[in-house]
């Protein structure tokens, strides 16, 4: 009876708990591995389930016994077979491996492979033990789903171009790797992947550039020995970056009018992009990505950033939103703790074509962990009957997760949203200029400590940016509650406080887009995120990037931030140079979405 008591209150509690984040990767299913795990990639075959091919061993990232897999879910990437071995641990490293599904259902593998077992990379500094991105580039199919893999290995007919001349080998042995799932576009197959054209320091990866492999018969003919593949572009630079050594981890995408579209990460704090008219045979000259042609640049470190075509013929780009000029740090440029951290959390911007160019929403957090320090990474993207679903992994643990088709509609539709968000509205003033010295109800903020949010909007006109000027404060006495000023720093600024832990942030300064003027009617949003504990500013329908004066447009607060209540009334403008209106108060936090179109609304 009192098992049955306890149980019942357990079922009671459960069912009052607040849902799980989503967001969060902990509420992912784990994809079973031997220890580490990379590049868990997923197909659809045609019998309906999701052959998954990783790069695994029992020890760390590159180390022997690296080698690739296969595993097979039934039920949309909650359960997975045993692994089946694509190379046995127990030979030579078999590496970075990709998918490629047929439309006859057959389903290849690409994958670096060293054939020649060489044990060490010679001519670095220190000499490199790490033997994963050399050899051949090998592949091998499987026609019955991925249960089984063909026995014989076949090799891509991998050309030395003058940067392998000055590799580590001297061009004995070639350097390269990929992580882009292949794509079918005009009845050809395209695998994106990059040269490595110097290994050692700083980075391991000193010099790279990208470049793609296009067959044209690999889609009917079954004898691999036959199969045709055209080494692209057509001139042996391959893909650059504007200024930094490394152009790496490519991927492509096929637009509507033919136009192939590549996405590549560097370490000059910006993604790279580029177009191809014809076939991949040449390319626009090395750009950063922008989130439309002559806009802003997409900011992003030395991470994998992956684009994708979806069955509605539009786009999504994941990367991690932060980067470019000002972080170029000392910090920035050392190996461990620089170019390759902050992938955590990551963003999606949705894609829509105009006038032969993919055109990127402002971006939303998609997935995130609780600690900073944990890296998500090399995603794949499954749509499973009008579902989306998202891989990742960590390095140690990968998992699926599913994700809101609502965030991904609203990314699509933000072009043309103009309506305001009512959900969780708990404060809406009028149109009309408020008043000096205005005393409003605060609606009760939930607290951060449960993982939960709020929001903040209005429109604000400033004569002129002098720092102290304050639109809103509802702090008690002792400093407890909220906020909003302007900065010494031509900025406003958040301010929130439990009464014992603090978090400050403010928007950008300078002068791109997203920044505040004079004399301007300006909207302005203030979320802060309870999930991954992150604060962002919206102004003008542009999220706070950091421009050029900032790595990170957004900023985090404390775990231990709790209850930022603090007033019941707030004051409203007691000292402003300039006219506010249309005030909001939101007991949630809003999506970027939300926030481009409540500001497309207007007054």
């Amino acid at each position: 009876m009192l098992m049955l008591l306890a149980t019942a209150q357990a079922r009671r509690a459960a069912a009052q708990a607040p849902a799980a984040d989503p967001r969060n990767i902990k509420t992912g299913w784990v994809i079973p591995d031997e220890g580490y795990a990379d590049q868990p990639y997923i197909v659809i075959t045609n019998d309906g389930n999701w052959p998954c091919v990783m790069t695994t061993g029992s020890g760390h990232e590159g180390e022997g016994g690296q080698h690739a897999i296969a595993l097979i879910s039934s039920d949309k990437g909650r359960t997975w077979s045993k692994p089946i071995d694509i190379e046995p641990a127990t030979g030579p490293e078999a590496s970075w491996v990709v998918p490629l599904k047929t439309p006859g259902g057959r389903v290849y593998v690409f994958y670096t492979y060293n054939k020649n077992n060489v044990r060490e990379v010679p001519n670095g500094r220190p000499v490199q033990k790490r033997v994963d991105t050399l050899g051949v580039y090998a592949y091998k199919y499987s026609d019955d789903y991925g249960r089984t893999w063909s026995s014989q290995r076949y090799e891509l007919p991998l050309p030395m171009v003058a940067a392998d001349r000055t590799n580590n080998f001297n061009g004995q042995t070639l350097l390269f790797w990929g992580v882009g799932i292949p794509i079918i576009h005009r009845s050809a197959a395209y695998i994106g992947f990059a040269k490595v054209t110097r290994w050692g320091e700083p980075g391991v990866l000193v010099r790279s550039q990208g470049h793609f492999f296009r067959s044209e018969n690999i889609l009917t003919e079954q004898d691999p020995a036959k199969l045709r593949w055209q080494f692209l572009p057509d001139d042996e630079a391959g893909l650059r970056a504007p200024k930094g050594p490394i152009a790496e981890e490519t991927n492509l995408v096929g637009l509507s009018d033919g136009q192939l579209y590549a996405l590549y990460r560097t370490i000059d704090g910006y993604s790279c992009h580029a177009y191809s008219r014809d076939g991949g045979r040449t390319w626009t000259p090395p750009a950063y990505t922008t989130y439309s042609p002559n806009g802003r640049r997409v900011k992003n470190p030395r991470a994998a950033t992956f684009v994708w075509k979806t069955g509605n013929g539009k786009y999504l780009m994941w990367y991690h939103n932060h980067g470019g000029e000002a972080a170029h740090t000392p910090e920035w440029t050392r190996m461990e703790t620089g170019y390759y951290r902050n992938r955590n959390p990551v963003w999606l911007a949705g894609g829509i074509e105009k006038d032969g160019f993919i055109h990127w929403s402002e971006p939303e957090i998609v997935l995130y962990d609780d600690d900073p320090a944990v890296r998500m990474s090399y995603p794949s993207l499954v749509e499973d009957g009008g579902r989306y679903y998202v891989t990742e992994t960590q390095k140690t643990i990968a998992r699926t997760h599913e994700l809101d088709r609502t965030l991904l509609e609203g990314l699509w539709n933000q072009a043309t949203a103009k309506q305001i968000s009512r959900t969780g509205l708990a404060l809406e003033l009028t149109a009309q200029p408020i008043k000096p010295n205005t005393a409003v109800a605060m609606p009760r903020l939930p607290s951060l400590a449960d993982g939960k949010g709020f929001a903040l909007d209005f429109w604000i006109r400033l004569a002129e940016l002098s720092p102290g000027q304050t639109i809103l404060d509802a702090r008690d006495k002792d400093g407890k509650g909220i906020a909003l000023t302007t900065s010494d720093r031509f900025s406003i600024r958040l301010t929130m406080s439990d009464g014992q832990t603090q978090a400050v942030w403010e928007s950008d300064y300078g002068t791109h887009p997203g920044t505040l003027k004079v004399n301007t009617w300006q909207y302005v949003a203030v979320i802060v995120d309870g999930g991954p504990k992150l604060i962002t500013f919206v102004v003008d329908g542009v999220l706070s990037d950091g421009g050029a004066t900032r790595q990170f447009g957004w900023g985090r607060f404390k775990p231990e931030l709790g209850d930022v209540n603090g007033r019941a009334q707030a004051t409203l403008v007691p000292q402003l140079f300039g006219e506010l209106r249309a005030l909001r108060v939101y007991q949630r936090y809003l999506r970027t979405s939300e926030a481009v179109g409540n500001f497309r609304a207007g007054f």
